[in-house]
């Protein structure tokens, strides 16, 4: 095969094993564990924990010991263990300290993947930032299509979706070991401690306007946390009702959120003119209000006919809200800070968003979520009226507090790699 063909399936294999219970595990742990919504929110977090300290961990070490195909096929081999007893695990805090182990080294090789990308393109002659996005979407397929097996197996409330995800996981381990050795790089063995670890970064909340923003990334990134721990539990409690059991949406929850993903590909080639014409500041905004419409379309939607409707509004809203701040976030980042520290602003970027976000999110979530849960049954209704109040109430005090000025020049050159 060729080596265009071969990173994609690798980006396949890579993105097959987090659709398969990234959106499903919380179906999972409620309905037949048992587990509360504090509990799941908990188990949720540990993708968080982990995205503060590991990405940038495991950067350093391919950077400097361990070549970067071989560090991936070790940190999947692990997971693929960690993954795999997690499926015979019905204590919650057991289950959180096997998951938190899976994200250890699940969450670094999302970069991992990316650095085999770039260096096999530039190998072989090839321009990365026309390759490789057409590489990555094959990442967003193999999402979409983990999450369709699962769904149309009957698999959403089983611990199959694990069982699946650890052979996905055990097969990329081996796969990457036919992928072309990256050497590892000496050049910053000289950087001291605070370079190597992307704190310089941490010089740009000197900045107010770079300060307010990061701040909003860690808000939002709760927001991104809260729909990917607790969509597919609600879309599953509609089944209590006997006038939606039958319906689609209860049979097949992970199709209907599996458009979100669809979405998200289809807005990605909107970000370049919304940031030109308009700004960040315009675009972050435009985010936030489709979250608040994610969430309150959640909260009237159900499987009638017209609910559906607004389901799949839901649905269709989400690819505006992810891209239109994770996206454009990271480019505005690109864009507003010195080359010596860009690629430690994007650490920080993501650390905020993934990292403390996510932690923060998927605790507080789970405590919504319980607070509003009598004798099992969840209110829904009330719990994503919250949610959206609250992104309403943060695209209002950003609007007020993030003092931007749109400079179209600085945007005319604009490239996506995603």
């Amino acid at each position: 095969m060729g080596i265009k063909t071969r990173l994609r399936f690798m980006s396949f294999l890579q993105y097959f094993i987090w659709g398969s219970w990234l959106i499903t595990l919380g179906s999972y742990m409620i309905n037949t564990l048992g587990f509360s919504g504090v509990e799941v929110g908990i188990v949720y977090s540990s993708k968080g924990i982990a995205a503060v300290i590991m990405p940038t961990l495991m950067g350093i070490v391919a950077d400097k010991w361990i070549k970067a195909n071989y560090l991936y096929t070790v940190c999947h081999l692990i997971c693929a263990g960690a993954l795999f007893y997690a499926a015979t695990v019905s204590d919650p805090t057991v289950m959180f300290w096997v998951m938190l182990v899976n994200a250890m080294f699940f969450m670094p090789t999302l970069a991992l993947s990316n650095t085999v990308s770039y260096y096999c393109l530039e190998k072989a002659g090839l321009d990365t930032v026309t390759n490789f996005p057409p590489i990555r979407v094959f990442g967003t397929v193999g999402f979409i299509i983990a999450m369709w097996t699962i769904s149309f197996a009957g698999l959403e409330l089983s611990n199959m979706q694990l069982y699946i995800a650890a052979g996905a996981s055990f097969l990329l381990s081996l796969y990457s070991l036919t992928m072309p050795k990256i050497p590892t790089a000496n050049k910053k063995q000289k950087q001291g401690w605070v370079s190597m670890l992307g704190l310089n970064a941490f010089v740009l909340f000197k900045k107010p306007k770079m300060a307010v923003f990061f701040l909003f990334a860690m808000l939002l990134g709760a927001v991104l946390q809260i729909t990917n721990t607790f969509g597919n539990p609600f879309l599953h409690d509609f089944g209590l009702n006997p006038t939606f059991a039958d319906s689609l949406v209860v049979k097949y929850p992970s199709i209907l959120l599996s458009v979100s993903q669809m979405a998200e590909v289809l807005f990605i080639l909107a970000i370049p003119f919304f940031l030109k014409r308009y700004g960040i500041k315009t675009v972050m905004l435009v985010s936030m209000i489709a979250w608040t419409l994610r969430f309150g379309l959640f909260a009237f939607g159900d499987p009638s006919p017209f609910g559906t409707v607004l389901l799949l509004l839901s649905m269709i809203v989400y690819g505006c809200a992810f891209d239109f701040f994770n996206i454009s976030g990271a480019i505005f980042v690109e864009q507003e800070v010195s080359k010596d520290i860009r690629a430690s602003a994007q650490g920080l970027f993501m650390t905020m968003v993934n990292g403390v976000g996510a932690y923060v999110g998927a605790i507080l979530s789970g405590m919504v979520v319980d607070y509003y849960t009598i004798d099992g049954v969840k209110d829904w209704h009330t719990i994503w009226l919250i949610f959206a109040a609250y992104t309403l109430i943060l695209a209002i005090i950003f609007q007020f507090t993030f003092h931007y000025k749109h400079q179209p020049d600085k945007m005319k050159d604009l490239e996506i790699t995603h």
